[in-house]
């Protein structure tokens, strides 16, 4: 493990749970730049990021459906981060993030009345920014799609289209329709995400084989390769903590 990454992940009790994965930061405490390399994982996130060498900014992140380039925080950066389950991008952000796939975009330095100063405690950070949200959270949210995301999240992306279709009583034709116009990306794509992130809690243990209905062991490789650009035992080593969100989940 690398002593001069610094990291901590909060997840949220209810009502914010349906719409937060976690409140999270991560600090380079060194004068080193340190590699980073995001993983695919299903979340929004969005960044309040400074460095003793770069500017206050705030990021929004879109849906990841590959590995991400190699990035560097630099010395002394710090990131503060609320990632968002997909029902905040029509409930409480208000738009469609179709256009941020595998991509993100700069929100302007006081969104939400962040600034540079709530980045100085993480824990009222938190308490500010759940605030913000729970001011956000709308009176009525049509039942079905509470339902559709539960479903998913429940099964970490382990249940059929149709199965879906079938519990919700929404066509999957229809679904399908909503995923790609308000995230740009389908709903077995996503679920597929899903199963991945959920491979990432078994390997950061060391279980190096298939516990999320991978047909077998070649395709349980496959598609870990396609979503980090690594085999499961080179997630595994984790060398340096490049993989960040590997690094936070609990090991044996």
């Amino acid at each position: 493990m690398d002593k001069d990454l610094k990291y901590s992940v909060i997840q949220p009790g209810p009502p914010l749970s349906d719409f937060v994965d976690s409140f999270w930061f991560v600090h380079n405490q060194s004068d080193k730049s340190k590699e980073t390399t995001g993983l695919p994982d299903g979340r929004v996130d969005l960044f309040l990021f400074q460095s003793a060498s770069e500017p206050f900014r705030i990021v929004l992140l879109g849906l990841g459906t590959r590995q991400h380039e190699p990035a560097f925080i630099p010395p002394k950066g710090l990131i503060f981060a609320v990632s968002f389950k997909l029902l905040a991008i029509e409930y409480i952000f208000q738009e469609t993030i179709s256009d941020l796939l595998n991509n993100g975009k700069f929100l302007p330095d006081d969104f939400w009345g962040f600034s540079a100063n709530d980045m100085d405690d993480f824990d009222q950070f938190i308490k500010k920014a759940a605030q913000k949200i729970q001011s956000l959270l709308p009176n009525e949210i049509d039942e079905r799609k509470r339902k559709l995301f539960g479903l998913i999240y429940e099964t970490k992306g382990g249940i059929t289209v149709n199965e879906l279709s079938e519990r919700v009583f929404w066509s999957s034709r229809q679904i399908n329709r909503y995923f790609n116009q308000q995230f740009g990306i389908s709903l077995k794509a996503y679920c597929n995400v899903l199963r991945f992130r959920a491979s990432l809690e078994h390997i950061a243990q060391g279980k190096l084989y298939p516990e999320e209905n991978f047909s077998d062991q070649n395709h349980f490789i496959k598609e870990i390769k396609k979503f980090s650009g690594v085999v499961p035992k080179e997630l595994f080593k984790n060398k340096n903590d490049r993989f960040i969100l590997l690094s936070t989940l609990p090991k044996k």
